[in-house]
C-alpha cells in the first residue's frame, strides 16, 4: 500500500478538480475514513458526495412495493445522474445532489447545493463497480472490515437511522445485501489504488491519504 501511495503522491493531476472514490462493505467504515481526512485537512477546498443519495426514487410505488426492491444491487442507484454531476463540477458548474429518504424509499423535494472545488471525495457501496464512474476517479480506495463487523454496524444503523426493525435488517442482509456484496462489491476492490483495512480505525493508512490530498491541494 506504502509504494502504491507513494506513486500516485507523484502523480501529475490536471489544473482541475481531483476526485476520490472511497469505496467498500455495508458498514465498512467508509463514512469514518472520509471523516477522519476531512478533520485532518480542515479545510473548505474537499466536498463530499454520497452514492446513496442517488437512489432512484419509489414514490410511484406502493410502501409494501418499496420494501421489496433489492436496494444493494447497482440498478437501484442513479448513477448516471451521479456522473452527470461530476462532470458538471469537473466544468465549474454547480450541482443539485437529491436527498433521499430511507424511510420511505422516496427523494425529497429539496436537493443539496454543491459548487466545484479542489478535491471531491465520492463515497459509496458501488462506486467502483461502474465503468464510467470508476473512470472518473483520480484516487480510488477500497475500506477492507470483516463481514460480521459490517453487518453490526449496518444493524445498529439502519434502527437507529433508517427506522428499521431487527428483524427488516436481518431479512434485507440474508436476501440480497450479502449476495450482492459478493457479486459486485467485493469483486470491485481489485479497481482500488489503495485498500485500507479496518477502515478509519486504521491511522497509519488515514494519515497517508490525507497527506496524498494535501500535495494535490497545494499545486
Amino acid at each position: 500500500m506504502t509504494d502504491q501511495l507513494s506513486n500516485l503522491v507523484t502523480a501529475n493531476f490536471p489544473e482541475r478538480p481531483v476526485i476520490v472514490g472511497v469505496a467498500g462493505g455495508t458498514g465498512s467504515g467508509k463514512t469514518t475514513v472520509v471523516s477522519e481526512i476531512l478533520k485532518g485537512l480542515n479545510t473548505s477546498d474537499v466536498v463530499v458526495i454520497q452514492h446513496d443519495s442517488y437512489y432512484r426514487d419509489r414514490s410511484h410505488l406502493k410502501s409494501e412495493e418499496r420494501v421489496n426492491i433489492n436496494y444493494d444491487h447497482p440498478d437501484a442507484l442513479e448513477t448516471s445522474l451521479l456522473v452527470q454531476h461530476l462532470k458538471q463540477l469537473l466544468s465549474g458548474e454547480a450541482i443539485e445532489v437529491p436527498k433521499y429518504d430511507f424511510a420511505t424509499h422516496t427523494r425529497s423535494s429539496e436537493c443539496q447545493r454543491i459548487t466545484p472545488c479542489k478535491v471531491i471525495v465520492v463515497e459509496g457501496i458501488l462506486i467502483l463497480v461502474d465503468p464510467e464512474l470508476r473512470k472518473m476517479f483520480n484516487i480510488k480506495v477500497f475500506v477492507d472490515t470483516d463481514a460480521d463487523i459490517r453487518f453490526i454496524r449496518r444493524m445498529e444503523r439502519d434502527i437507529a437511522e433508517r427506522a428499521r426493525t431487527r428483524e427488516s435488517v436481518v431479512k434485507q442482509y440474508i436476501e440480497s445485501v450479502r449476495l450482492m456484496h459478493l457479486e459486485f462489491v467485493e469483486p470491485s476492490k481489485r479497481y482500488a489504488d489503495v485498500i485500507v483495512p479496518d477502515g478509519g480505525f486504521n491511522s497509519v493508512a488515514v494519515d497517508m491519504l490525507i497527506t496524498k490530498i494535501r500535495s494535490i491541494i497545494a499545486h
